[in-house]
């Protein structure tokens, strides 16, 4: 059966420059070694995306209906429907002793903070740099190369997706109770330390909330399991702890 809004799915992309077929990003391990960018720690795999909802760039999210599974299809995004098209008032002279000071050598296409937004450098002068506050993809037509790899159905396999997608680590780590109208989600001592940590419960629980309407409530339990003792003797062997005089 087609696709249709507010269905949860899981995608493999690789997406592209047009003009100049820089992949700019993945979600497939070999293709970020391919383009350079792996990140050591990064989780690569499907990408969760709900049809509709516009997690995805709008000329992509358009073309998620006519998706079959396992079938791989390249879809264009023109500018428009992309990162916009550029915007030549966000071009800006800055004079190059801001950036001496700051220790900083610009070249062009070097990406900077400069009053506290991000630009990129696209020419060097004397005694003046241009920076550029367009996103760096803007003006650009993309092509993502896509394939369906799973449609969730299940609330249990919806939910562990928006784990995944909010704590960005293995979301089976996590233990998930469904009840009438409340929903609990067993956090793991390692996932306690993330940065960010209360924004993520946060935003998982706005995400259960507007997907799953009949939930009420949802719980996070943070879980400590016992440490495993050391053997008997292991700990004759550490001796008494004796207190210092």
């Amino acid at each position: 059966m087609p696709l249709k809004k507010g269905d949860f799915i899981l995608l493999d992309y690789t997406a592209r420059v047009k003009e100049t077929g820089e992949v700019f990003d993945t979600t497939m391990e070999e293709e970020a070694k391919k383009a350079g960018l792996s990140k050591q720690g990064a989780l690569y795999g499907p990408s969760l995306t709900v049809v509709g909802e516009g997690w995805v760039l709008k000329g992509l999210d358009e073309n998620l209906v006519n998706l079959e599974l396992e079938k791989q299809v390249e879809v264009e995004v023109p500018p428009e429907k992309g990162f916009g098209s550029r915007d030549p008032s966000k071009m800006r002279l800055v004079p190059l002793r801001r950036f001496r000071t700051q220790k900083i050598a610009p070249y062009p296409g070097l990406r900077v903070e400069v009053d506290g937004r991000p630009a990129v450098v696209r020419a060097v002068g004397a005694g003046r740099v241009q920076v550029d506050f367009n996103p760096p993809l803007a003006g650009k037509t993309l092509v993502y190369s896509v394939s369906l790899r799973k449609i969730l159905e299940s609330g249990e396999d919806r939910i562990r997706a928006l784990v995944h997608r909010r704590f960005v680590m293995d979301e089976t780590k996590f233990g998930l109770k469904l009840e009438d109208k409340r929903v609990t989600v067993e956090i793991p001592e390692e996932a306690l330390y993330l940065e960010g940590l209360q924004f993520s419960k946060r935003g998982l629980a706005n995400d259960i909330h507007r997907f799953f309407p009949d939930v009420e409530s949802v719980a996070f339990v943070e879980v400590f399991k016992r440490k495993p003792e050391a053997p008997a003797e292991e700990q004759k062997e550490q001796g008494p702890v004796q207190q210092g005089s």
